[in-house]
């Protein structure tokens, strides 16, 4: 049986380089290793960040878009209305004062043309007289009135007993109104009809402010529903 022969110093010399070799090159490709893997894990975090902070600036900025969209909205929706209300309020100021223009026309007319009025007064007379159906009525209008009224009356008085069949019926002028126009009473005094100027204006405006609305600023688009 052979003997192991010890290394002599140069054989332990290079058994130790290369070990040592061997050592660096496994440290080095290790070390390569934990640089790649490094790297690796730091792309993918900076890319998670990169991502976390994008989404982040979007939803801000979304926010910020959809909040900057909604004050537009608030504002325009602000300023439609005030000028809407505007021109309502013009519109309504103009229908006022055709009216309030119409009251002052029949009164200063009632005073100018007495012919007029007294045919004016007769057609009221007569629209009271078969409405109520008296044997008497009583007229209220103004004191200054009295004697146009009178005459209207005659005429209405006689008219209606022509298309009555003869029926007659008394009439008491009464010039304790103030309005143009007259009110035409029952015989107790419970049932009236009130055909002043005033009122009738008044009807008028209700009746008619649809289409005096349409003649003057033309159909209405966004009204779903007529008056």
């Amino acid at each position: 049986m052979s003997q192991p022969h010890a290394l002599s110093d140069d054989q332990v010399t290079t058994e130790l380089r290369k070990m040592t070799a061997f050592i660096r090159q496994e440290a080095l490709e290790k070390a390569r290793e934990i640089h790649l893997k490094a790297d690796e894990e730091f792309s993918i975090e900076k890319a998670k960040l990169v991502r976390q902070e994008t989404s982040r600036i979007d939803t801000e900025y979304a926010k910020k878009t959809k909040s900057a969209g909604m004050s537009q909205q608030i504002t325009r929706s602000t300023l439609a209305n005030k000028v809407r209300l505007r021109v309502l309020g013009a519109k309504q100021e103009l229908l006022d004062g055709l009216f309030e223009d119409a009251g002052k026309g029949l009164r200063e007319q009632g005073a100018k043309d007495k012919g007029a009025y007294e045919g004016v007064c007769k057609g009221l007379i007569l629209e009271g007289l078969y409405a109520l159906n008296e044997k008497k009525v009583t007229l209220r209008c103004r004191k200054k009135d009295e004697g146009v009224v009178k005459k209207a009356a005659e005429g209405a008085r006689g008219e209606y007993k022509e298309k009555m069949g003869g029926r007659e019926v008394e009439i008491v002028v009464d010039g304790k109104e103030r309005a143009g126009g007259l009110i035409i009473l029952n015989t107790t005094g419970k049932i009236d009809i009130n055909n002043t100027f005033d009122e009738r204006l008044e009807l008028l405006s209700v009746n008619a402010l649809p289409s005096v609305r349409t003649t003057l600023f033309g159909e209405n688009k966004n009204r779903k529903f007529k008056d």
